[in-house]
């Protein structure tokens, strides 16, 4: 017997990562040996403090029974702490700070709360596929806003369409950038609190990569504008800054009245995270932070090589201040799918083609800066045996 799939999960495109994997798969069951620099999966192992915190915590009768949906306390403390710390904004844990389970679980869920059917979710293009998923899930429909190197990657916010505004509800925001690696100035942000004033938008800003900055560099945050805090809320999360991805720990913090709507939503679809991740995450947050500028060094030293290498081979390679990752222009007479092929096939280099974040992804390939400096430099020596 076969059962008919939901409409909303036909019009689902096929998740990005997931035929990655398929096709490394393929080149790897013929021999190759593939660098992959594909999905955004920190290398780096968890710093050990953080585990011993969670190995401790996990002995613990107490964190072995159904956990919060709102996240502990502690935790939410140790968020809003950080908050302060990090760029002087000073958060109420119960009100205006919620644990998610993984950023990328909040992100999905968020319109659930705010986005009727026909109701306009803004989302640019190139981006994190989830913006547009959770936009499918709740109803919604998507109006792309395209990121474009002429426009420094920033949507240009002047040419929605006025029937659009009318419907629109919500704004993704993400700066630092995924995939572009782009970053946002004080002033951009200063014009999208005017522009959600102006016409009732919610503003989401998903800064899971506020902390991978390079060469002095400091990423804002969203809600540090002027008039940010009556109309948005931020996304963090502990996976790229931490080496904690399969941990699955994030948070958001934000407007009180969004903060309680994601939390009416997450209490009527999970139990919360498991406690002794939530220890683990305390002990992050409330950390010095060495492990953090440890992972930037390593990470800069990663990109210098790959990006220095890149332009010695004739590529448009801009050098990232932000992000783990490196937005290239494919060559001429190349399409994104055909180059990332290319590589992948000749050279056993997986990248992601910049196509899957979006059409305005089309003519590039994303890289990530996962692998250890001697494998970036035989990236670029593979890349010159081809080329």
């Amino acid at each position: 017997m076969t059962f008919k799939k939901s409409d909303r999960l036909q019009q689902l495109p096929p998740y990005l990562f997931v035929d990655l994997d398929r096709k490394k798969t393929e080149v790897q069951a013929k021999g190759v040996d593939v660098i992959d620099l594909g999905i955004g999966d920190p290398d780096l192992p968890t710093p050990r403090f953080i585990v011993e915190r969670m190995m401790a915590a996990v002995q613990e009768a107490r964190y072995h029974r159904y956990p919060s949906s709102l996240g502990r306390a502690s935790l939410r403390k140790a968020a809003a702490n950080w908050c302060k710390k990090r760029f002087g904004l000073s958060f109420d844990p119960e009100s205006e700070v919620i644990v998610l389970i993984g950023s990328k679980e909040g992100i999905a869920h968020f319109p659930l709360a705010f986005v009727n059917p026909g109701d306009v979710v803004l989302v640019p293009t190139p981006a994190y596929p989830v913006y547009h998923i959770g936009t499918l899930f709740s109803g919604g429909e998507t109006y792309y806003l395209p990121l474009t190197a002429e426009n420094d990657f920033l949507p240009d916010l002047d040419a929605i369409p006025g029937d659009v505004l009318k419907r629109a509800r919500i704004l993704w925001l993400n700066y630092p950038n995924n995939p572009t690696a782009a970053t946002a100035p004080p002033e951009f942000f200063a014009k999208v609190v005017d522009f959600a004033e102006r016409h009732g938008i919610i503003v989401c800003h998903d800064a899971a990569y506020s902390e991978m900055t390079y060469d002095g560099y400091r990423a804002p945050s969203f809600l540090e504008t002027p008039g940010a805090r009556g109309l948005g809320v931020e996304f963090y999360s502990l996976s790229k800054t931490y080496n904690m991805t399969g941990w699955r720990i994030g948070f958001a913090v934000g407007n009180p009245d969004m903060i309680a709507a994601l939390k009416q939503v997450k209490s009527n679809i999970d139990s919360g995270q498991f406690g002794a991740i939530q220890e683990a995450a305390i002990a992050a947050l409330e950390s010095d932070q060495s492990c953090v500028r440890e992972m930037q060094d390593i990470y800069t030293r990663r990109r210098n090589t790959l990006v220095t290498g890149l332009q010695a081979l004739g590529f448009d390679a801009p050098l990232p201040k932000s992000t783990f990752y490196v937005w290239l222009r494919v060559p001429g007479g190349y399409t994104s799918q055909a180059f990332s092929a290319l590589l992948l096939e000749q050279a056993g280099v997986l990248c992601t083609p910049g196509n899957g974040f979006g059409d305005a992804g089309e003519g590039y390939v994303r890289m990530a800066l996962t692998v250890p400096r001697n494998q970036m430099q035989e990236v670029i020596q593979r890349l010159e045996a081809i080329l």
